[in-house]
């Protein structure tokens, strides 16, 4: 495997590895508390990720026992620092969002009035839930300097665009809730919305506002 073929998984776990050694226990732990809100993935990925790290030289494993239990250790090494900067230098790519309720919500017109609001009142309970973990974080850090204080600013940088997707998906959902409300008991039959359409329509893109070329000279 060379490391084109990594995947955003493994470099995920050599930024973690960057930070500090873990056992593939704790890199799971991490992985829930720090990357799942943008990277989820499922712990049994993460457990073999660490060996394939290893087999390719960017990571080492140690073995080490605390107590009578033995425990392996990893952490990264200089070749696989260097292979974390190559990534970190390429543009990555947008988000792909993957939205249960929303999906439903899609389909409204196949549904009844009270499961359409029920799914759209289960997205602002998942905005209320994200939020009050961001709030919990920020105070964390904010009173104790958190786990990794040395780590502070890029936190701060993802943690403002977790809790501004959060509240933007609340305004949504209040929107799409008084929009519902006003629809007829049988939805299909809901009028469309041409003033919100209308809107967004009559937004300008980039391309509407080429920049300049500067004059010669």
């Amino acid at each position: 495997m060379s490391t084109a073929e990594l995947t955003t998984t493994s470099y995920a776990i050599l930024g973690l590895l960057a930070i500090k050694p873990w056992t593939t226990y704790e890199l799971a732990q991490q992985m829930d508390r720090s990357l799942k809100s943008f990277w989820p993935r499922a712990q049994s990925r993460i457990y073999e990720e660490p060996k394939r790290l290893v087999q390719e030289g960017l990571a080492k494993a140690t073995s080490e026992s605390t107590g009578r239990r033995p425990r392996t250790v990893y952490s990264i090494t200089t070749k696989g620092r260097r292979a974390l900067k190559r990534w970190l230098a390429q543009p990555g790519a947008g988000p792909a969002l993957e939205f249960d309720a929303l999906l439903k919500v899609f389909f409204a017109e196949h549904a009844t009035k009270p499961d359409v609001l029920g799914n759209i009142a289960a997205i602002k309970a998942w905005t209320d839930e994200q939020n009050a973990v961001n709030i919990a974080f920020a105070r964390l850090y904010r009173d104790t300097g958190g786990p990794f204080p040395e780590r502070l600013a890029s936190i701060i940088l993802v943690g403002r665009f977790l809790t501004d997707f959060a509240d933007m998906i609340a305004t949504w959902a209040e929107w799409a809730e008084s929009t519902v409300n006003a629809w007829p008991d049988d939805v299909s039959q809901a009028p469309p919305d041409w003033d919100t359409i209308n809107a967004i329509a009559s937004r300008d893109t980039p391309a509407d506002h080429p920049p300049r070329r500067r004059a010669p000279g």
